[in-house]
């Protein structure tokens, strides 16, 4: 007969790519976490993992069984949190993806008082700047800041969220202010790599408008675009939520070309056709209230 806890050890060991990595998370030793996994093997009859001193890969027969077994551990949990939930309390796992430099100044401090009004919530919060893929890396939910063109998932709106054109002090006393869109195609331009080059839109009445500066370096990291735009080495537009602290500073001055970025919003969206447990839509209020609308890092709106 299968044991669940050799499902549970599995799923765990795939989700995270290591033995190692499946104990911390399982809260077990590494050995305990290997026998299950040899033991699952053994009663299904086959391989589910190729092993390598470096790394852990899915074998043909651990692919089909792993779409089976994410159900049936989130099937397992879920029941054990409903079972909480009749009683009154929000408990069980729970795991989020964040983009690092939100999830650094907003997403974290907005979580901890959460979490500890319900101790039996257990979270793993991954920081990545990657778009991962919520349904296939068993998440669930992402936050992400921007638009969510994944029609499997599931988005609901945390908060509003403005961008602004942004450079140094020191930059514009170089090359100059820039006044109008048509003068941006001059200046160099600091860019989110996760977005493209495409990702300046302004919101004009004939339209939006993309704007391409000539590409003076491009980064996946929005703490440091922001650095990149203090130390002057381009224009950079930046969430308010990212720049405010170095604005107020005056580290970065705010650019007015006639037009503003296109409107954004920060989202947390869950894979479709998965039912979101009471915590997850708890957690869901408990941001929208902690980041305000307008939000906090925004008073101006």
């Amino acid at each position: 007969m299968i044991k669940i806890e050799g499902i549970v050890a599995f799923v765990a060991v795939v989700e995270s790519g290591s033995v190692s990595e499946a104990a911390r998370r399982l809260r077990m030793s590494k050995s305990v976490v290997s026998e299950r996994l040899a033991d699952l093997e053994k009663t299904l009859g086959g391989m589910l993992l190729h092993r390598t001193t470096r790394k852990l890969t899915l074998t043909e027969d651990g692919t089909a069984f792993m779409e089976r077994a994410l159900r049936i551990v989130h099937e397992i949990e879920g029941a054990a949190a409903d079972m909480a939930e009749r009683r009154g309390t929000l408990a069980g796992p729970l795991r989020i993806a964040a983009p690092v430099t939100f999830g650094r100044m907003h997403l974290g401090p907005a979580l901890y008082p959460f979490l500890a009004a319900h101790p039996e919530i257990a979270l793993t919060l991954d920081i990545d700047d990657r778009r991962v893929d919520a349904s296939s890396e068993g998440y669930d939910a992402i936050i992400r800041h921007g638009p969510i063109a994944d029609s499997r998932l599931v988005a609901w709106k945390l908060s509003r969220s403005r961008r602004l054109l942004t450079a140094s002090p020191a930059y514009l006393d170089r090359y100059g202010t820039p006044a109008t869109l048509a003068d941006l195609d001059a200046h160099r331009g600091l860019f989110y790599t996760n977005r493209g080059i495409a990702d300046w839109r302004f919101q004009t009445p004939t339209g939006a408008i993309v704007v391409r500066a000539k590409l003076a370096m491009g980064i996946n990291n929005g703490d440091m675009l922001r650095d990149a735009a203090i130390a002057g080495l381009g224009i950079a537009l930046l969430p308010t939520f990212i720049a405010g602290p170095a604005i107020r500073d005056g580290k970065l001055v705010e650019i007015d070309v006639g037009y503003r970025p296109e409107a954004e919003s920060i989202y947390m969206a869950h894979p479709q056709g998965r039912n979101p447990s009471a915590k997850l839509r708890a957690l869901a209020d408990h941001l929208k209230t902690a980041f305000g609308d307008p939000p906090y890092w925004d008073p101006a709106g």
